[in-house]
């Protein structure tokens, strides 16, 4: 195994170029650039509209590398549903939005490569402690209450119908 090489860069989710200072690290390992961009962007399209950290780590002997992405923070991912540009000051008084229980679930499958969870219930039930946290209520009522309602099984037939793409996340 030869050196290994870590090349950081901040992308938009999805629409990587291959220009500099992109391009310029990836050729100076002889990698062909083109393909490293189309790869990044695949991995980070459902990101669109974020800034993510995608670390490259490149065997400079074989030329084989391994792309890792970092997920946008929950917050954020929370705020630009909400269309807020900063979380409440007081999110047990002052509310800054309303989502519907699936923008919750879509949230949680984004994030599923940063969580520790291992389903995607205790995702979600991750995902909703931090909504409550900036101000965010899910279908008009407060995420204490949904979390609960999803301990209690009432999501149960949502949940499932994202189970698939929960695996594959």
């Amino acid at each position: 195994m030869g050196a290994i090489r870590v090349i950081n860069a901040k992308v938009k989710g999805g629409e990587a170029s291959p220009a500099p200072p992109l391009s310029d690290s990836l050729s100076k390992f002889g990698l062909d650039v083109n393909k490293v961009v189309e790869e990044i962007n695949k991995l980070t399209e459902r990101y669109k509209g974020f800034e993510v950290q995608v670390k490259i780590i490149v065997d400079e002997d074989t030329k084989e590398y391994e792309i890792e992405v970092k997920p946008p923070t929950t917050t954020e991912l929370l705020l630009k549903a909400v269309g807020a540009k900063e979380p409440s000051g007081d999110p047990m008084h002052q509310k800054i939005g309303d989502l519907p229980f699936e923008k919750i679930v879509e949230i949680a499958i984004m994030k599923k490569p940063a969580l520790t969870a291992k389903t995607l219930k205790a995702a979600v039930k991750t995902i909703l402690g931090s909504a409550r946290s900036i101000g965010i209520t899910v279908d008009g009522k407060d995420p204490k209450q949904v979390t609960r309602e999803v301990e209690e099984g009432l999501y149960d037939a949502v949940l499932s119908r994202y189970e698939e793409e929960w695996e594959k996340a």
